[in-house]
């Protein structure tokens, strides 16, 4: 399962946007999300491409540091995330940590919960007899493998994340005009659905498709399934380490 952590910036000066944000984002995928402590959310989703639909929603209004977590979730039907555990919650919050240390990048990051299978198969090596040892070495060295594929598949889940967050935070006011209705239309920026739309907002279909073309819409439709996938991957190669 993916948890997600999401923390409001620069909180201390500014309003509380937590209860706008979870309404936003139920609105958006349907998942459930609670204040957690403070000025921070937290869900459990289990769909990648809401994963990232939650994630860029966040980023775009530039309020959030975006954790996402990889890994076991022990959670009761209907309960609340605050009474979650498992190392999904632990990789979620050391992702937002890390997130809010991103200076200069995209303040998203994603973490395998992958460290409690690396240090019990080191324990389990240190405390073993001397004829077990061979074997708990082979363990200890399998774990630490498996725990750096994860860590290398979530790294690659967050460098495409950081990519279209990156588009998604440069965006105008004007361009997200433009594409909040081709996308409300369902066009992905065709040239079909871009006639109309000039129609709504009363410019050129010239000046629909430079918006298209500088806010970098058609390339992020492009790169979210891959985003997801990697995701997905990530997800597998976490839960093969248990």
């Amino acid at each position: 399962m993916f948890v997600l952590t999401i923390d409001q910036r620069g909180s201390t000066s500014d309003v509380d946007r937590v209860p706008d944000l979870i309404a936003e984002l139920r609105s958006l995928t349907g998942a459930h999300f609670e204040r957690s402590v403070g000025d921070e959310l937290q869900g459990v989703v289990g769909d990648a491409r809401d994963v990232v639909d939650i994630a860029l929603h966040a980023l775009r209004s530039g309020h959030w540091y975006v954790g996402i977590g990889l890994g076991d979730v022990r959670l009761e039907s209907g309960r609340s995330p605050r009474e979650g555990t498992g190392s999904g919650f632990v990789a979620a919050r050391a992702a937002v940590e890390i997130a809010k240390g991103a200076a200069g990048h995209v303040p998203l990051s994603v973490v395998a919960g992958t460290m409690g299978s690396v240090k019990g198969a080191a324990r389990n090596s240190r405390d073993g007899t001397a004829g077990a040892n061979k074997g708990a070495t082979a363990g200890t060295s399998a774990a630490l493998n498996a725990a750096t594929d994860a860590a290398n598949a979530a790294a690659n889940a967050q460098a495409v994340l950081r990519l279209i967050g990156r588009l998604v935070q440069q965006r105008t006011e004007a361009q997200w005009r433009v594409v909040d209705r081709l996308r409300a239309a369902g066009g992905a920026g065709r040239h079909g659905s871009q006639k109309p739309v000039a129609r709504e907002l009363g410019i050129t279909e010239q000046s629909v498709s430079r918006a298209v073309l500088r806010s970098g819409w058609q390339e992020e439709w492009a790169a979210r399934p891959a985003a997801a996938m990697l995701l997905e991957y990530a997800l597998a190669q976490t839960e093969g380490d248990r």
